[in-house]
């Protein structure tokens, strides 16, 4: 019985994403407003408040898109078909175009016995096909045309890197995860799969992706450059852990990246935000550190990262966009009353 209901859900799911996808495309809009969300929904329970995010965002008005920076289910959930399935057609509830980078619970920890013992390489294959159906354009009730990485000789895999302007800014997702970024080993699939011994096929996924992503920084920099952006955004799911030294194994996933992201940041010289989740708690900081000769190491002040909110803190932030202000981003938290614990 079990079985049947699940290929019920998952037929009616693709239904509903293939109906969306027979939906005109669209410029993306260029002013106001988007909503930043993230590591939601964890579970059935989430659903229904996540549901009452979706109906707030719809019905506000100046939002023009929806970034969600991965993570659409639990830790602990399976990663079958028909959940992926059904959670990319409750995103196609809102009214407006959305964005997603993948997160680890979407396919990177898919070895686990919990998740169902997948092979998460066979799974972020089945992701990319369900959540990008259209390379180079965004689900969501409104679709709009994004620029995809998969455009690009060598990186056809990378379907899920993605960049446009907004409000006088260039914007780019990159498919960063955590679990150190993949380097996590899979060992409840394979128990020989260590940090000091690690499965050739996990190493090979890191090392094109980690290529894909520095490259598709360049890329992002290279558009705000030459359209003399007044700012940047980069959306991936890991928390890079800002706060340990490169020399840490734990920051060994990320270090390519920041680095990255350091070098360009420094040579733009305008705003930088750095938005993910993982962590599951909104905050605003400036995190990012840069080398000096004589003072130490300093922050970089022109940069920001804003974390999302996830898991039990199933709300919103709202990210305004205005290339006339000289921070050109701000954020504001959007509180779902009816999503609060109890006291």
């Amino acid at each position: 019985m079990r079985n049947t209901v699940r290929a019920a859900v998952a037929s009616a799911c693709l239904l509903s994403a293939l109906v969306a996808s027979a939906q005109p495309v669209l410029p993306m809009p260029q002013r106001g407003s988007f909503a930043l969300v993230g590591d939601v929904p964890y579970g059935v329970a989430d659903e229904p408040k996540f549901d009452r995010v979706i109906n707030a965002i719809n019905a506000t008005a100046q939002v023009r898109f929806v970034l969600h920076t991965g993570d659409i289910k639990g830790g602990g959930e399976r990663c079958d078909d028909a959940l992926l399935l059904g959670r990319f057609a409750q995103f196609q509830r809102f009214d407006k175009p959305f964005v997603f980078t993948p997160g680890d619970n979407d396919w990177t920890d898919c070895h686990r016995t919990s998740n169902g013992t997948y092979l998460p390489t066979e799974r972020l294959d089945r992701l990319r096909g369900i959540f990008f159906p259209q390379p180079g354009v965004t689900s969501g009730g409104r679709k709009a045309r994004v620029q995809t990485q998969a455009a690009q000789p060598g990186f056809a895999t990378f379907v899920e890197n993605t960049m446009w302007h907004f409000g006088g800014t260039v914007m780019g997702t990159i498919h960063v995860v955590g679990s150190n970024n993949n380097l996590a080993p899979w060992d409840q699939l394979d128990s020989s799969d260590t940090v000091s011994t690690p499965r050739p096929d996990r190493i090979a996924e890191f090392e094109a992706r980690q290529a894909a992503a520095v490259a598709w920084i360049d890329t992002v920099f290279d558009a705000a450059a030459a359209s003399n952006a007044a700012g940047v955004l980069l959306a991936m799911q890991a928390n890079p852990v800002f706060e340990l030294p490169a020399i840490d194994p734990n920051r060994a996933g990320f270090n390519a990246v920041l680095a990255r992201i350091t070098a360009r940041a420094v040579a733009f010289g305008k705003p930088v935000v750095i938005a993910h989740g993982d962590s599951h708690y909104f905050r605003v900081d400036k995190p990012l550190r840069a080398a000096t000769t004589s003072a130490g190491t300093q922050t970089l002040e022109n940069v920001t990262r804003v974390e999302n909110f996830g898991a039990q803190y199933v709300h919103w932030v709202e990210v305004m966009v205005n290339a006339q202000d000289p921070e050109v981003f701000r954020f504001e938290q959007r509180i779902i009353g009816a999503n609060r614990f109890p006291r």
